[in-house]
């Protein structure tokens, strides 16, 4: 993920969680909230309900590939934050892109190409 596109400042991941549309998953949830720029942002999150250390960054390093493969296809204008869920971990890689772009078309950011 291209740096200008990550989602780093604490209090806006905050705000995104708190006040932003959220669209849920089986294996995860998507909190999105306009960000008034030219560009989209993004950030990822698993809790340590999902597993330990490794487990965690193994999950977020897949959902973060996911929506880098995506990435093309996203609308600009929007601050997201990926939450991963438990079930991530059980999931074979080729399923993430389909639920991905599932929540991406349900919350309409995503531009059919």
């Amino acid at each position: 993920m291209n740096r200008r596109h990550r989602l780093s400042d604490k209090e806006r991941f905050r705000q995104v969680r708190q006040t932003g549309a959220s669209y849920a998953h089986p294996l995860m949830v998507l909190c999105l909230l306009p960000n008034g720029e030219a560009v989209s942002r993004c950030g990822f999150t698993v809790s340590r309900r999902v597993g330990k250390a490794v487990v965690r960054n193994r999950a977020r390093r897949r959902l973060s590939e996911v929506v880098r493969l995506l990435w093309d296809r996203v609308a600009p204008g929007w601050d997201m934050v990926w939450v991963a869920r438990p079930a991530i971990v059980q999931v074979e890689f080729a399923e993430l892109p389909t639920a991905c772009g599932r929540l991406l078309r349900r919350a309409g950011v995503l531009r059919e190409e």
